[in-house]
């Protein structure tokens, strides 16, 4: 192995959320129990949320584009870019399981274990874009005519 290519860990990381979005987001003991995913899923009595594209539908289509730019970047296809908009999407995610929770989650809605899994897996991801984003600056030489 000549160098070392976190952009696969990144990708890993958004398969993971990917696959959170299907885990219950929410939950609610009121009115008998329930719960719902970020997909939209919903299974009982819950409130929230309603009905239509969301921030959790909006995070699966930002976890699957990080899944390509993440092995776009281990792959060394546009690196410098492919890291770049790694770290962004990452960060986008993050803010959006921040506005998710914000939003949805009050009483008597609690959230649930799938929330917890994406959120702290998109934070691992940020930092794996990071590390992505170093090695890929790092290792790449700027374009021919550029500054020396």
């Amino acid at each position: 192995m000549d160098r070392v290519r976190p952009g696969w860990l990144v990708a890993m990381c958004a398969l993971i959320v990917a696959v959170s979005a299907w885990f219950p987001w929410l939950t609610s003991t009121a009115d008998g129990g329930g719960r719902a995913n970020a997909i939209g899923g919903i299974a009982g009595a819950m409130p929230v949320p309603p009905p239509g594209f969301g921030a959790g539908q909006f995070v699966v289509l930002l976890a699957s584009l990080l899944v390509v730019a993440g092995a776009m970047s281990a792959r060394g296809i546009s690196v410098r870019m492919a890291s770049t908009v790694a770290l962004s999407i990452s960060v986008i995610i993050v803010v959006l399981a921040v506005w998710y929770y914000r939003l949805y989650v009050y009483p008597p809605v609690m959230a649930g274990y799938g929330l917890y899994i994406a959120g702290a897996v998109a934070m691992t991801a940020v930092l794996l874009s990071v590390w992505t984003m170093l090695v890929a600056w790092r290792s790449s030489s700027p374009a021919a005519g550029g500054r020396s």
